[in-house]
């Protein structure tokens, strides 16, 4: 299921200011670049990808504001900033049923996609697919390198480009 915070207007004014080129030889965004992807298509992908990652139960994505996501971080994990993607894995007891929750911040995934010189739809959906190996106990800063080599490999199967884990590890932007 995808949610849309309605403190994210079609055109807030935060998005205005992240279209700035971030040097002359990128070219601007377009308004396509920038809109945000139909709850509908984020739906399908959603589907797409969690068969992917072959997880079970219902996944729910809220597409929020930094401010957001920064007081769920905040709450969540002690860290007091804004972030890409929140992962908010089910109890046991709901597991089989519901497999957890994912929080996107919009302006956030905007910038990383203008770093990255793609679309906002292609960013938010890389970063779903990472929030759904967060929901199936991957864990990238633990785990050797299990989750960077299956993250790939589904971005890969889904049409994605280089994901989280990659930009971080080396540094890589566009």
């Amino acid at each position: 299921m995808i949610l849309v915070d309605p403190d994210l207007d079609s055109d807030p004014p935060s998005f205005a200011l992240q279209t700035k080129r971030t040097s002359s030889a990128d070219p601007p965004l377009t308004d396509r670049d920038r809109r945000l992807p139909s709850a509908r298509t984020l739906s399908h992908f959603l589907s797409d990808a969690q068969a992917a990652v072959r997880l079970r139960g219902q996944v729910s994505v809220l597409l929020t504001t930094d401010q957001a996501i920064r007081r769920l971080n905040r709450q969540f994990r002690r860290i007091n900033k804004a972030t890409d993607v929140l992962s908010f894995p089910a109890p046991q007891v709901a597991a089989g049923e519901v497999a957890g929750d994912l929080a996107i911040s919009v302006p956030t995934a905007l910038r990383q996609a203008r770093e990255q010189g793609h679309a906002l739809a292609v960013e938010i959906k890389v970063l779903i697919l990472h929030g759904l190996l967060h929901l199936a106990g991957f864990d990238h800063e633990s785990d050797s390198g299990k989750m960077a080599r299956r993250e790939r490999l589904l971005r890969g199967r889904l049409g994605l480009p280089q994901g989280l884990i990659e930009r971080t590890r080396a540094g890589v932007t566009r």
